[in-house]
């Protein structure tokens, strides 16, 4: 009789080891602090592009409202005055609307009327909100935390904007003479290529800027106080805004649509109102809102991509200027006929 086969004893199965499993959760780590950065950065390069494209977008827009029109808009549009006397003016962003692609917005507006008085209209699927409330993509920086509607008594009333149009340094208007400052734009202005006499590549047109920004406006001085440093701005006065400064696409007054060169880009301008610290801007007098006092203004270039703003030139050209720019130089960038010598930004 033939022996039986040897029986083969079951080979064990050998798991990790809680060592063996501790050193692949570390290199995993190890793994993913290395490549989190890059990650990041890879994201934060994708929306600054995002960002600049949004800029290139309104630089094409501004040369066919030019071409168009034969001047370029105005910082402020002046519409026909309130029973309180008041004057309201459409934005340079307004007046942009019908060469951004967005019709079904720009058709729906009365220039010579205040935006104000502008009936709800239905933006699709039969909801009606104020135009003012609209959302125009190209205003808008991916890099925005807070990309959402401004409320008012409960009802969606504004949308934010996060590129202003360039006013100048720091003298924007002077409602008694008419008079204009110095920059790309000003309130009522029909400025055409030939009043640029830096050249339409060393002026700029528009910068970034944070929306919901703390500002001062309406101090009401009636002479210049000349310009400030950033240390003796909280001391100009004026009626505190916590949280609204640059948040209302519609409106041509220089804290909502527009910048000045007062201060070179991220410049913090801390003011400590109720025991916080704000990073404010600063407007003498809001436009249209006195037939005397002149409009100065200290509304600062800021942006979320790390290290500066980008900013879009009168030529279409958008460049990225960092915070650490001279500040002379950042002023005459600003200037549409200083008649200053500036080295190209590239």
């Amino acid at each position: 009789m033939a022996s039986a086969l040897p029986q083969r004893s079951p080979r064990r199965r050998r798991g990790f080891t809680l060592v063996e499993m501790l050193v692949v959760i570390g290199i995993i780590g190890i793994l993913t602090a290395l490549l989190l950065p890059a990650i990041h950065a890879a994201r934060a390069a994708a929306r600054r592009a995002s960002c600049s494209n949004n800029l290139k977008q309104v630089g094409v827009a501004l040369s066919h409202f030019a071409t168009a029109r034969r001047h370029y808009p105005a910082s402020w549009r002046s519409t026909a005055p309130e029973a309180s006397g008041d004057i309201d003016g459409w934005s340079v962003h307004g007046q942009l609307l019908p060469y951004l692609e967005q019709m079904n917005v720009s058709e729906r507006i009365d220039f010579d009327e205040s935006y104000e008085d502008i009936p709800s209209v239905d933006m699709g699927g039969g909801v009606l909100q104020k135009l003012s409330a609209f959302r125009v993509p190209s205003y808008v920086c991916p890099s925005e935390p807070v990309d959402e509607v401004r409320f008012e008594d409960g009802v969606p009333a504004h949308y934010p904007v996060s590129y202003g149009a360039n006013v100048g340094v720091w003298f924007v208007y002077d409602p008694a003479t008419g008079t204009g400052g110095p920059g790309a734009f000003f309130p009522d202005s029909r400025l055409s290529g030939k009043d640029f006499f830096d050249g339409l590549s060393n002026t700029i047109a528009m910068a970034e800027v944070k929306p919901w920004n703390p500002y001062y406006r309406n101090a009401g001085l009636a002479a210049d106080p000349g310009i400030p440093n950033p240390a003796s701005v909280c001391g100009l006065g004026g009626d505190f805004k916590a949280n609204s400064g640059h948040t209302e696409w519609v409106d041509g007054r220089a804290h909502q649509t527009g910048f000045t060169t007062t201060f070179t880009p991220n410049t913090e301008v801390i003011c400590n109102v109720g025991g916080v610290d704000y990073d404010v801007d600063w407007t003498n007098q809001q436009e249209g809102k006195s037939a005397t006092a002149p409009t100065f203004d200290a509304v600062t270039a800021r942006s979320y991509h790390s290290g500066g703003v980008q900013v879009l030139m009168m030529d279409g050209s958008v460049h990225f200027v960092e915070e650490e720019i001279n500040l002379d130089v950042w002023r005459r960038l600003s200037t549409r006929a200083g008649r200053e010598v500036v080295e190209p930004l590239d």
